[in-house]
């Protein structure tokens, strides 16, 4: 004996309504899930990162600077207006030989970008980007429980990318061009900071939950989203609802997704990493989860247009009558 038409639209109802909120986390934690497990697929995800001129400029620009800055200008013309003044060279040239301190660093400026840009810029610096990001693969894994020394760490309210493997690679064309300072480029600019919030801990609790969650997410509600269907009396608004419902929460997806990007671009200073630069990566990251929101929006549209279109409703029959003289036409 069938059930009661009344438990039937509240058992459907219920397990339509938790497919629905379920849609989301489901997208999300499938996300995080195929990132971390699959090594070719985060490595193909950060890729575009290594070509990315924002993000080349970023590079190069911090590493000219830390190699400029450490090359005392002031002081060599100091030494050579003393040196002048020795060997008897003219007093007016001798107090104007201080003067030379700020072209000699825009030159010095200047080559040492050049270089640096050189390498950043090649192919080298795309394959050593892949490489490093293959290899530090399970640092992803630390992020998220907040553990870890490996390239991708989270340190207190941050979580950076450590390009130590880049770093050695310039410095060794620094160094191998003639600028022996760039050896001594310091510790803490061997990282780029992708993320700074004071919600940090949070946001790990989170990951972690929908990591061990991960693809099960998307069976519960795909189960729940049949069964619903299926107990409904009505199976075709059941479909309509549950298609309607879903695009609803792909859409509200995508406009946390864009919250969230304003939101990182506010962490992250300036002086860790330049806003366009910042776009760049918290775009490259999430592309593949903002492809699959807007990819079940369209089959949401389409499949509750179809569920409409079969429906009893004037408007309903009228374009399938429509449809099927100008198809008995042809």
């Amino acid at each position: 004996m069938s059930s009661p038409r009344p438990l039937r639209y509240t058992g459907a109802t219920v397990l339509l309504v938790l497919a629905v909120l379920l849609a989301p986390l489901a997208t999300v934690a499938t996300w995080v899930s195929s990132q971390i497990s699959d090594s070719s697929r985060y490595v193909q995800t950060v890729a575009p990162l290594a070509t990315e001129p924002s993000v080349q400029n970023a590079v190069t620009d911090r590493l000219t600077n830390r190699v400029v800055g450490q090359v005392d200008v002031q002081a060599i013309t100091n030494s050579l207006a003393a040196t002048l003044q020795k060997a008897g060279a003219p007093p007016l040239v001798v107090e104007h030989t201080p003067e030379l301190a700020g072209p000699l660093k825009d030159a010095l400026t200047k080559t040492v970008h050049k270089v640096v840009s050189k390498v950043v810029t090649s192919d080298q610096f795309s394959q050593l980007w892949d490489v490093a990001n293959r290899q530090a693969h399970a640092a992803v894994v630390k992020v998220l429980t907040g553990e870890g020394n490996s390239a991708v760490q989270a340190r207190g309210n941050a979580v950076v990318l450590d390009i130590g493997t880049v770093v050695d690679n310039v410095k060794q064309h620094l160094v191998d061009a003639g600028f022996k300072k760039a050896s001594a480029i310091p510790q803490p600019d061997r990282t780029i900071t992708l993320l700074k919030t004071d919600k940090l801990q949070q946001a790990q609790t989170l990951m972690r939950l929908l990591d061990v969650l991960g693809v099960w997410l998307s069976v519960v509600a795909l189960v729940c989203a049949a069964l619903g269907i299926w107990v409904a009396p009505a199976h075709r608004v059941a479909l309509l609802a549950t298609a309607i419902g879903t695009g609803v929460m792909m859409a509200v997806l995508l406009i946390a997704l864009a919250v969230l990007r304003g939101v990182y671009l506010d962490s992250v200073p300036p002086s860790a990493l330049p806003e366009n630069a910042a776009a760049a990566v918290f775009d490259t990251l999430v592309r593949f989860l903002r492809q699959s929101a807007w990819t079940l929006l369209v089959v949401s549209v389409i499949v509750a247009l179809t569920a409409a279109l079969y429906g009893p409703s004037r408007a309903a029959r009228s374009v399938r009558s429509g449809a099927s003289r100008g198809t008995g036409s042809v």
